[in-house]
């Protein structure tokens, strides 16, 4: 349904519309009649660099190259944001009033725009787009927030200073993009929005400046940017760079003398880190360095200067452990750990990530493992013999992020959540369902439950069993357990 914007009607309500249309038009003139210093040639520019939300794209690709946690998700939920408005713009918007473009008479030429746009004027989708952007970064981060939001301002601004857009389009346009962005934080909420990561509390020693940590870095994770990082914001501690091969036994090294047991790199090298904290009975800090980091993130671990604050002001956790053994063969885990499909999974991104990446590997690969069609495993779940096409162990309840799970917000609730996809015909489909699905479900193809602890019987000789990142041969009886709060953790208690 849409309205054409009538100046002649008669009546008090319309009276006063017409009343408003007559000050917007004025307010209008007064922009497009003003000189501005310095904006004559830089706000057409600016205006022309937002078209299709470029400017906004690419303002979100250098937040992303920044490396840092907190701008990543501050350009993701910026451009989320900005999508949502732009689509609310141009599907319900645009097509609600048609209201024609301002006269140019006023406005100088060299000012105008050289490809006038021919949609209708309200409201001002440039606007919707600056504004969706800018409010989503400040969601994230308040002192990204407040770089970009002088830019998007002067977004706004130039679609009234080049002609394109009345006020009246530019503040509907904005409350558009503001809109958008709190409709996105209602759906995937902010950090400062999650409950606070970890519990119960743990009584660790304060370490200020890092006296007393020997933090042993992963060279693979080992940047000169964060090696700098870490000098600068932990000054006295003992920093040890090891290559992969050798950080067990530096780990090991650095637990006989250290007062409490750091560690930087991704899943794969704090697990290790753990394994060895666990037991010389040592607090454990840790530092992400990988590329996905989910123990780190979850505990609310994301920088250096988290990391830092947590040290000096004592602030830890206790957090469960996953245990799993087979025979004499017994490991760790902090995150899952899986049988099936996703091991094979791992391999295949391993594989790849040195050639193309971490992100990209990781599609590679689950394209090549579901396309391969590989028999499902069989063994002995619950007493029964069945074709397993996936069994997942999470160390505590995965939350979802948007359609599937993704986050802990509880790393010491003594559950395993398990999810089960049964053997059968199109294992793609079984995989999707059972990720898209809530927890506590169950049907013919997969089940999900929270259980303290699990066994199975009668796995095949060969089968790989992937933890944290790391895969390993398992075969008999496989037992995956709890080990409730068996670890401690530094943590920042907010982050900031």
């Amino acid at each position: 349904m849409t309205a054409d914007i009538d100046l002649t009607a008669t009546g008090p309500g319309h009276a006063l519309f017409r009343r408003f249309m007559t000050l917007d038009r004025r307010a209008f003139e007064a922009v497009a009649t003003r000189h501005w210093p310095g904006a004559d040639p830089l706000l057409p520019r600016l205006s022309r660099s937002a078209n299709h939300g470029l400017l906004w794209f690419g303002a979100a690709a250098a937040l992303a190259a920044t490396r840092s946690p907190r701008a990543r998700r501050a350009a993701v939920r910026g451009i989320t944001s900005l999508a949502l408005a732009s689509a609310t713009i141009n599907t319900v918007g645009k097509r609600s009033v048609r209201r024609p473009r301002p006269q140019l008479d006023a406005v100088p030429a060299m000012r105008q725009l050289k490809r006038q746009p021919i949609t209708t004027s309200f409201p001002s989708g440039h606007s919707a787009s600056a504004a969706a952007f800018a409010t989503g970064v400040a969601l994230e981060s308040r002192p990204l927030g407040a770089v970009v939001a002088p830019v998007a301002a002067a977004v706004a601004l130039s679609r009234i200073y080049t002609g394109a857009h009345f006020p009246s389009d530019v503040l509907a346009g904005a409350a558009f993009g503001v809109g958008a962005a709190f409709a996105v934080r209602a759906l995937v909420p902010t950090r400062d929005q999650l409950p606070a990561p970890g519990r119960p509390r743990a009584d660790v020693p304060a370490l200020r400046d890092g006296e007393g940590l020997v933090l042993v870095v992963n060279k693979s994770a080992g940047t000169a940017d964060r090696m700098r990082a870490i000098g600068d914001a932990l000054p006295l501690a003992e920093v040890v760079e090891c290559e992969p091969a050798y950080l067990v036994a530096e780990l090991e090294k650095a637990a006989a003398r250290a007062e409490v047991l750091g560690v930087c790199g991704g899943d794969g090298t704090i697990n290790a880190g753990a394994t060895v904290a666990l037991r010389h009975d040592l607090p454990l800090a840790v530092l992400p360095g990988g590329t996905l980091n989910h123990f780190a993130q979850d505990l609310g671990v994301e920088d250096v200067r988290g990391l830092s604050r947590a040290l000096t002001d004592g602030d830890a956790v206790r957090v469960d452990v996953g245990r799993f053994s087979a025979g004499d063969l017994e490991g760790y885990f902090l995150n899952n750990c899986s049988l099936g499909v996703y091991p094979e999974l791992v391999r295949e991104r391993d594989r790849w990530s040195k050639r193309i990446g971490g992100w990209p590997a990781g599609v590679v690969s689950t394209l090549r493992v579901l396309r391969a069609g590989r028999h499902p495993l069989r063994a002995e779940f619950n007493g029964k013999e069945q074709p397993l096409w996936l069994l997942f162990a999470g160390n505590g309840t995965y939350h979802r992020m948007g359609p599937i799970p993704a986050r802990r917000y509880d790393l010491a609730d003594g559950r395993l959540d398990v999810r089960v996809v049964h053997g059968g015909r199109f294992p793609a489909v079984r995989l999707l369902a059972a990720a898209v699905a809530g927890p506590l479900t169950r049907s013919h193809s997969h089940a999900a439950l929270r259980v303290g602890g699990l066994r199975v019987q009668g796995v095949e000789p060969g089968t790989w069993l992937a933890f944290d990142g790391e895969v390993t041969e398992v075969e008999g009886d496989v037992t995956i357990q709890k080990l409730p709060e068996a670890l401690t953790v530094y943590r920042p208690s907010r982050p900031r």
